[in-house]
């Protein structure tokens, strides 16, 4: 393979290469087993058809961008190694060149861990507005669990309610728009909080263990919007007293992750990208141009926790890293291992890193 390296600007390299054709067709095995575990055949199971058989029944177009592919997770690798680049995110890859028989041509751009003049991170946590929060006392008030409860009594009040009014086949238009319309229940008609009433939510010997369940929930609850206001206090800081380029594919990163939790929201709430920005008479860019100022503080903070992270020697060992990974890919099973493992290394780092600043 030969490579040749170009630095850009905002602390981005590009690297253009060449892979001869006799090392290129290495990967066709290996491409072929990837697309047979994607290919049903009449006869065989799901990724256990022959490689022979796997080849007749794939576009030859297809089987060259599969063997592409998995050659440039290696190559990006190796071209990593050799030039001793600190690369972040995600490289834009392209293929400039493929076709049987011919060398594989690329180009690979990624970012590089810029310098980043840090301030003095660990005193962030002593500024005043972290040390306010730091003094709250978590309480949780008995009006709260009891709210809770009254919440319980009324969902269950309007489950037998909606119950009632389900499954009648003769009724008029006029009846069943008057069973669906949301009527307001008087707290007279909730059930009674009894012990038999705690154990339809599970196992729980009476009204007592209840509310310690209950307790418990909300001081956790408590807890957790407590560390996250430090630590916006603390990640306020840390961009304000940092200085250093912010590679533009990090920023782009941002924005497309920023994308992606739309459109799951939007997805789970029974509709589509599509008819939603047309709703707001947007595009996609539209988009990503309003989220930029965000995506690039975002971009800047994970490269201030990369930096205290090797500083500090905070990387988390490999072996959180694969025991989060194996759990992930085992509850999603159509997970890339690969993202699944920045991921983690990403959420993993961030923590050790907030942890460490807060102890300070």
């Amino acid at each position: 393979m030969k490579t040749t390296i170009k630095k850009l600007e905002k602390s981005e390299v590009e690297f253009t290469g060449v892979l001869e054709w006799v090392e290129f067709e290495k990967y066709e095995e290996k491409a072929l087993g990837r697309i047979g575990e994607r290919m049903e055949l009449p006869g065989f199971r799901k990724g256990k058809a022959p490689a022979g058989i796997i080849k007749e029944n794939t576009n030859e177009m297809m089987l060259l961008e599969e063997m592409a592919e998995t050659a440039l997770q290696d190559c990006y690798v190796q071209i990593l190694k050799e030039h001793m680049i600190d690369a972040i995110g995600r490289p834009q890859v392209s293929i400039t060149k493929i076709a049987k028989g011919s060398d594989l041509e690329f180009k690979i751009v990624t970012a590089v861990m810029p310098e980043m003049k840090l301030g003095d991170y660990k005193k962030i946590a002593k500024i005043e507005n972290a040390k306010e929060e730091n003094k709250k006392e978590i309480t949780v008030d008995e009006k709260e669990v009891d709210k809770v409860v009254n919440d319980l009594r009324k969902m269950r009040a309007e489950q037998a309610h909606n119950s009632q009014h389900t499954g009648h086949e003769n009724m008029t238009e006029e009846e069943h728009q008057a069973a669906h319309t949301p009527t307001e229940i008087p707290e007279s008609e909730y059930p009674e909080f009894n012990d038999e009433f705690v154990k339809t939510f599970g196992d729980f010997a009476n009204t007592d263990a209840f509310k310690d369940k209950i307790r418990a929930n909300i001081k956790i609850e408590k807890e957790t919007e407590h560390k996250d206001k430090i630590r916006l206090v603390i990640v306020e800081e840390l961009v304000k007293q940092t200085e250093g380029e912010i590679p533009e594919i990090l920023i782009q990163g941002e924005t497309d992750k920023m994308l992606y939790r739309l459109e799951a929201d939007i997805t789970n709430a029974g509709l589509k990208l599509e008819d939603y920005l047309k709703q707001i008479n947007k595009t996609e860019d539209d988009l990503k141009n309003e989220w930029k100022g965000d995506a690039e503080k975002r971009a800047k903070l994970q490269m201030i926790i990369h930096s205290i992270s090797e500083k500090e020697s905070l990387a988390p060992a490999e072996e959180e890293i694969m025991a989060d990974v194996t759990k992930i890919t085992e509850m999603y099973k159509d997970a890339d291992p690969t993202r699944a493992r920045a991921y983690v290394e990403q959420m993993l780092e961030n923590e050790k890193v907030f942890a460490f600043l807060e102890k300070q």
